[in-house]
């Protein structure tokens, strides 16, 4: 690592859970994150400054002045453009040192089995269920650790999905992929910004985790965010040994989900 990096990366390098050694596997790393919008505006944003070294970012969308109230990697002269170059602009004017991929494109299953495989941990930060479930797909099909965030409104969540772990469940033993769901969408129901850029946050702080080898990633736990009273809440997962997308690959197990 040379001198300037060091510096760069010194406040993460001091941390004795992160060190060195962990620094050089975050810089090493190669992340992908779908969406560039609410969420993924703040995880380009803190993965960039954190110097991972490959970011890859999808997303079909254009910058729109709606969405100025929340996407913080976007600014008012970018608007009009592919959110995901606008995102890699504010990306590489805080860390030049990156290497940022675009993709504007929808992140389906054939894109998907193209990106995930080169992954080392995969964000969704998209807006629909369609999107998320054939995420999760491509994560479990390739064993990749999944970070998985959402918000509403004022309502958050976010929790990590690694099948590596054998008794780990996926996104779908949580939300099964043929459930009755009414698609919301902030354009609707509204969004309070700094909910968006709470999960966000939390979203890049568990790859960053990952990354490194360090902490304990939110494995097995959902964890909830009322932004009208600022409480968090968690919620204990178990995988389903019935779920249509991972239960193939794995034995039993127990039921999907105890409150805690």
């Amino acid at each position: 690592m040379e001198d300037e990096q060091l510096l760069r990366y010194s406040r993460h390098i001091l941390l004795e859970e992160f060190g060195i050694d962990g620094q050089a596997r975050v810089s090493a790393g190669h992340a992908l994150v779908i969406g560039a919008g609410g969420l993924g505006s703040p995880v380009a944003l803190y993965l960039a400054g954190a110097g991972v070294g490959r970011i890859t970012l999808v997303d079909d969308d254009e910058v729109d002045l709606t969405n100025l109230q929340r996407q913080i990697a976007h600014t008012h002269a970018r608007v009009g453009q592919p959110k995901v170059q606008s995102a890699a602009e504010g990306m590489h004017a805080l860390n030049p040192g990156i290497q940022v991929a675009t993709h504007v494109a929808r992140a389906d299953a054939i894109l998907l089995e193209q990106l995930v495989p080169a992954a080392d941990v995969v964000l969704d930060c998209s807006d629909n269920f369609a999107t998320r479930q054939a995420v999760n797909r491509a994560c479990v099909q390739h064993g990749k650790p999944l970070v998985a965030g959402a918000a509403i409104r004022f309502d958050g969540q976010l929790s990590v999905f690694d099948t590596r772990s054998a008794d780990a469940p996926c996104y779908a033993c949580v939300f099964p992929p043929d459930a009755d769901f009414e698609e919301t969408r902030c354009a609707v129901l509204g969004v309070f910004a700094p909910v968006v850029g709470t999960i966000g946050t939390l979203q890049a702080g568990e790859a960053l985790k990952l990354l490194a080898g360090m902490g304990e990633p939110l494995a097995g736990r959902l964890l909830m965010l009322d932004g009208r009273t600022t409480r968090f809440d968690e919620m204990r997962l178990r995988r389903d040994p019935l779920c249509p997308v991972c239960a193939q690959r794995r034995g039993t197990a127990a039921p999907t989900a105890e409150a805690r």
